[in-house]
């Protein structure tokens, strides 16, 4: 098991930056895919990046794609979500996720550790 704890939500304007964490402790990261996750109040939960500890692989959903950049730094055991151009709609609880699989969109509930998430909130 994995413990994830976020941090670097807030508010901000529409068109600014933002940048969350997420340090694992529990077990070396270096075997885990680690992603991030967001959900908007009134709706499900929804995938927006994630990235291989051992390869640096990273994928983004459109949504975010070219806006959100994710990254690790090893020394540190930590994930990062680097979010620019944040708009109103990236409004959300931002959660840190982490499991064993190789597939990069397979995070079943059993298996996948999750943070407690961080709020996000873009004002217009």
């Amino acid at each position: 098991q994995v413990q994830l704890v976020e941090s670097g939500g807030g508010l901000v304007q529409a068109g600014g930056s933002l940048r969350l964490s997420c340090v694992a402790s529990g077990r070396t990261a270096s075997g885990l895919k680690m992603g991030w996750f967001r959900q908007a109040p009134g709706k499900e939960r929804e995938f927006a990046a994630a990235i291989r500890w051992s390869t640096g692989n990273t994928d983004y959903a459109d949504s975010v794609k070219g806006r959100f950049t994710i990254s690790r730094d090893n020394a540190k055991n930590t994930v990062y979500l680097q979010m620019n151009s944040l708009k109103p709609e990236d409004t959300a609880v931002y959660y840190c996720a982490a499991n064993p699989y190789s597939g990069i969109y397979y995070w079943p509930t059993l298996g996948t550790d999750w943070g407690q998430g961080t709020q996000v909130t873009v004002s217009s």
